[in-house]
């Protein structure tokens, strides 16, 4: 029995509203929890311990990127299915997606896990700093195939237009991890340790969270055959692989500023941990609209809708401006709470009230740049986020970072990396415009993503 896209119909900016922020609740969930752990690691009086979490903050972006780019697979190819009334085929990408995100996602974690001294050596980290980044990401890397399952298993929710079991499938992990942060860290007296299992055990839960209603509400998924592997796997990773390429390109572009920032000292480490805490808390919205656009864009090319594919596009960014410039506004008028609230002092105070002005607005770049790969990924051009988010994350931050750090010092890294979001910001909506305007993928079959289908015939001629 064919089922109906829930976004094909109905009013879009509605939509995007809706997904945005129901989704945005349950990220905030997570982000709010991280920011608690900051001020719990603040409250111990350790500027090391601060320090620490934001050299492994850079490596867990890293690890974390990874699981996004197989959800983005997964949302897309499900969503398309959807659109386009298939739903066997939205069961079978459903659980090929989820098997082999869990096998790649362990592969990768294992290769993370083994070169942690490396990694937080390149950030820059030295001595007792290195030490303690080292204990605490040798805690929570290993459980990564558990948070990319419920990333997976959210953006499956998703597509199938059921944003609140998203949601609470991510509240849920930061009520886990609220609870237990400070039984753990105050409690037990573990300290950075108590902070790490308190993550881990979040992961568990948001697995646990997304995939129940999977079954429960949406029919579950296929057991999908040997020979559906080898049939889904060029489609999954014609998606996934620039897909996971452009989100390893943050942390990439994030651990380069983490160094720079890493010669003025601990302190300004310290203030830039605390910015990375309060940047998806403030602007949660944004980074779930980048997931919640992309279903109502997916079903609606699916669908061969491509008018509303262009106002879907049109509204995002709309919704995007009107966010940016409502937070940059309260962060300004806050300010000095937020400071007192990290009893931040000297380059640390700078760097936070630095980012709660002028630096926040410069954010809806950011914001144009989510959005825009979100329509590049769900149009069958996902090489087009590939570029603009490496783009963004090389010659879009080393240059600026070194111009601005010349001539302003600490808070020059913050603001080179801003600068270079404007440029980009405008470039990913040059193209994503262009691509909109042509109808996305009219020239296209909708279940198989052009080049796709080729290799899946080719598969099939072979055997």
């Amino acid at each position: 029995m064919a089922v109906e896209g829930k976004f094909i119909k109905g009013n879009l900016m509605g939509h995007i509203t809706v997904m945005s922020l129901t989704a945005s609740i349950g990220l905030m969930a997570v982000f709010i929890v991280d920011l608690v752990d900051m001020i719990f690691i603040s409250m111990l009086g350790n500027d090391r311990l601060a320090a620490a979490v934001g050299y492994a903050g850079a490596i867990l972006f890293f690890t974390t990127s990874f699981g996004i780019g197989m959800a983005i697979a997964a949302g897309a190819l499900v969503a398309r299915a959807l659109g386009a009334g298939n739903e066997a085929q939205a069961k079978l990408r459903a659980s090929t997606s989820l098997i082999y995100g869990v096998i790649f996602s362990s592969i990768f974690a294992a290769v993370v896990w083994s070169h942690l001294d490396m990694l937080v050596a390149l950030l820059g980290a030295k001595g007792e700093t290195a030490e303690l980044s080292i204990l605490y990401l040798s805690i929570i890397v290993p459980s990564l195939p558990f948070l990319v399952t419920g990333m997976i298993g959210g953006a499956i929710l998703r597509a199938h237009g059921d944003a609140k079991r998203a949601m609470m499938a991510t509240v849920t992990g930061g009520l886990v991890n609220a609870v237990l942060d400070p039984i753990l860290i105050f409690g037990l007296n573990l300290d950075l340790t108590g902070a790490a299992l308190a993550s881990v055990a979040a992961r568990f839960a948001i697995a646990g969270m997304s995939l129940y209603p999977i079954f429960k509400y949406h029919g579950g998924i296929e057991k999908p055959k040997i020979s559906q592997f080898a049939t889904d796997i060029p489609v999954i990773l014609s998606i996934a692989i620039p897909a996971v390429l452009t989100q390893l390109a943050t942390p990439v572009g994030q651990a380069y500023v983490t160094r720079a920032m890493a010669e003025f000292g601990e302190d300004a480490v310290s203030g830039m941990a605390i910015v990375g805490r309060i940047t998806p808390v403030a602007f949660g919205v944004l980074f779930a609209l980048s997931g919640a656009i992309g279903p109502i864009i997916g079903q609606n090319a699916g669908a061969g809708l491509s008018a509303r594919v262009k106002s879907a596009y049109r509204d995002a960014l709309i919704f995007t401006a009107f966010v940016v410039i409502t937070i940059s506004l309260c962060l300004f008028l806050l300010r000095e709470p937020i400071v007192a609230l990290f009893q931040a002092t000297g380059e640390t105070r700078t760097l936070v009230l630095w980012f709660c002005g002028p630096l926040a607005l410069l954010f809806f770049f950011n914001g144009v740049i989510f959005v825009s790969n979100a329509a590049f990924n769900n149009l069958g051009h996902p090489f087009y986020s590939t570029l603009i988010n490496w783009g963004r994350h090389t010659v879009g931050i080393i240059p600026f970072v070194v111009l601005f750090t010349w001539l302003f010092g600490a808070v020059g890294v913050l603001i080179g990396q801003a600068v270079g979001g404007v440029v980009f910001g405008v470039l990913a909506a040059h193209l994503a415009n262009k691509l909109v305007s042509e109808g996305g993928q009219k020239k296209r079959k909708t279940d198989d993503f052009g080049r796709q289908g080729r290799l899946m015939s080719l598969l099939h001629l072979r055997k």
